[in-house]
C-alpha cells in the first residue's frame, strides 16, 4: 500500500495507545491481534450499510468507537430513587464515598471482595458517669488566651501610629479637596467656590483699597502771598533780626500752602509735615519748619499755613545767600522806586501720612516771594 493511501488513524491498524489513567484499569488492554470492531470499512467494500437517502451503499469510511479513547469509565447507569429495589444490597451511589458499602473498583486494589474503609471509633465522652446530684464537674483550668495583635495593630495603638494615621488621614482629606470631591466646611466649600470666593474676595478688597487708601497730596505757594509774617506764639518764639557783622539773620514766618486733596476719597490725617528751605541762586538751606498731626478734608483745596524759622549763618557779609535775603529784607525807603527784591526759594515737604507705609516728599518753588518782615530805615 502507498504510503499516501495509508490511514493516518491508530485505530486503524489497531495499535491503540493503552490508556495510562488508574480508572480504566478496569479493562486491561487486548492484544494487538485481537481487534474487536475496530475494522474500518473504508478499505471493505464487502461491509454494506443501508443509507435511507442514497440507497446502498459500502460501508463508510468513518470511524467506530474502538478508535476513540474514552476520556472516562462506563458503567451501568442505576436507576433513582424512584427505581429503588426493596433488596438489602441495592446499589447506593454514595456507599462508595461514605465507606458504608462495598468498593466497586478495583483501582489502587481495592475491589469488590474487599472491606470497606474501616471507621473510626466515636469520640469518647468526657463523662463516663452521667452527671447527677452527687456528681462534681471537673473543670478543665486553661491558660487564658492573649490578644492575638499583629505588629501593625500593636503599631496602630502606639502615639506615633495614631499621628501617622492622622497625617495620612489629612493627606487623603486634601487629596479628596484638590479632586473636588468634598469640601472644606462640609460638602459646600470645595476648591471650584474657594475660586470663586477668592476671586469675589480680591474683587471687593480692590474696591475697598481704591476708596480707602490715601493719596499723596500735591501743595502748591499763595500766589499773592506765599510767605506771612509770623503771628500769635511764633511770632514771639524765634527773635528777628539781621547782624551784618557777624552775617547771620533769623526770623519767623508762615509759608502760605494750598493742599489738594480731590483724589481722596476720605480725609487724610498726617502724623507730622516737616519742611526744608533752599535759596535758588545758591542752592543753601536757609530754613525749616515742622508741624504736628492734623487733618485735611479730601475732595477739596484747604489751606495751610506751615511755621518756618529762616536761619542762616555766614562767613563774612560779602556771602550771595546773606546778601540776597538781607537786600530782600531791608527797608522800602532804601530804594528809590520803593520796591524791594524779591525772594527766590524752594520749599521740600516731607510728610508721614496714616495709611501709607512710608514717608512721602513734594516740592513746590518761588521766584516772587516779599520778604514777610522789613527792617528798620536806620538797620545796619
Amino acid at each position: 500500500m502507498d504510503s499516501d493511501r495509508k490511514s493516518t488513524v491508530s485505530s486503524f491498524y489497531g495499535a491503540r495507545k493503552s490508556s495510562v489513567d488508574a480508572l480504566h484499569q478496569d479493562y486491561p488492554p487486548q492484544p494487538a491481534g485481537a481487534r474487536r470492531d475496530d475494522a474500518s470499512s473504508f478499505f471493505s467494500p464487502e461491509r454494506s450499510s443501508m443509507d435511507p437517502l442514497n440507497q446502498m451503499r459500502s460501508g463508510s469510511a468513518g470511524y467506530n468507537r474502538g478508535s476513540f479513547f474514552h476520556a472516562g469509565r462506563e458503567e451501568p447507569l442505576k436507576g433513582g430513587r424512584d427505581e429503588e429495589t426493596p433488596e438489602a444490597d441495592a446499589w447506593d451511589v454514595y456507599a462508595d464515598f461514605n465507606n458504608t458499602g462495598p468498593r466497586y473498583s478495583n483501582a489502587f486494589g481495592m475491589g469488590q471482595n474487599q472491606p470497606a474503609y474501616t471507621q473510626l471509633p466515636p469520640t469518647p465522652s468526657m463523662h463516663s458517669e452521667p452527671l447527677g446530684a452527687d456528681n462534681k464537674v471537673e473543670m478543665v483550668t486553661v491558660p487564658a488566651l492573649g490578644a492575638e495583635w499583629g505588629k501593625d495593630e500593636l503599631h496602630a495603638k502606639t502615639k506615633t501610629g495614631k499621628r501617622e494615621r492622622r497625617a495620612e488621614a489629612r493627606e487623603e482629606f486634601w487629596r479628596s479637596w484638590r479632586r473636588g470631591e468634598r469640601g472644606l466646611c462640609g460638602r459646600y466649600f470645595t476648591r471650584k467656590v474657594l475660586v470663586f470666593f477668592l476671586f469675589g474676595l480680591c474683587a471687593a478688597i480692590g474696591i475697598v483699597l481704591a476708596f480707602t487708601i490715601p493719596r499723596v497730596p500735591s501743595f502748591g505757594f499763595n500766589a499773592e502771598t506765599p510767605l506771612v509774617n509770623a503771628t500769635g506764639s511764633w511770632a514771639t518764639a524765634v527773635p528777628t533780626g539781621f547782624a551784618p557783622a557777624f552775617t547771620n539773620f533769623t526770623f519767623p514766618a508762615f509759608a502760605s500752602l494750598q493742599a489738594d486733596t480731590n483724589a481722596n476719597f476720605l480725609p487724610l490725617k498726617f502724623s507730622h509735615l516737616t519742611a526744608q528751605v533752599f535759596d535758588l541762586d545758591t542752592n543753601r538751606q536757609v530754613g525749616t519748619g515742622n508741624i504736628g498731626s492734623f487733618t485735611l478734608p479730601a475732595k477739596a483745596f484747604p489751606d495751610l499755613l506751615l511755621p518756618l524759622n529762616f536761619t542762616y549763618i555766614a562767613t563774612n557779609s560779602s556771602d550771595q545767600t546773606y546778601q540776597n535775603w538781607y537786600t530782600a529784607c531791608r527797608n522800602k525807603g532804601l530804594y528809590s522806586d520803593g520796591k524791594r527784591p524779591s525772594l527766590k526759594f524752594r520749599l521740600v515737604l516731607t510728610m508721614k501720612i496714616l495709611g501709607l507705609p512710608s514717608s512721602h516728599s513734594t516740592s513746590a518753588q518761588v521766584t516772587d516771594a516779599d520778604c514777610p518782615i522789613e527792617l528798620p530805615i536806620n538797620a545796619p
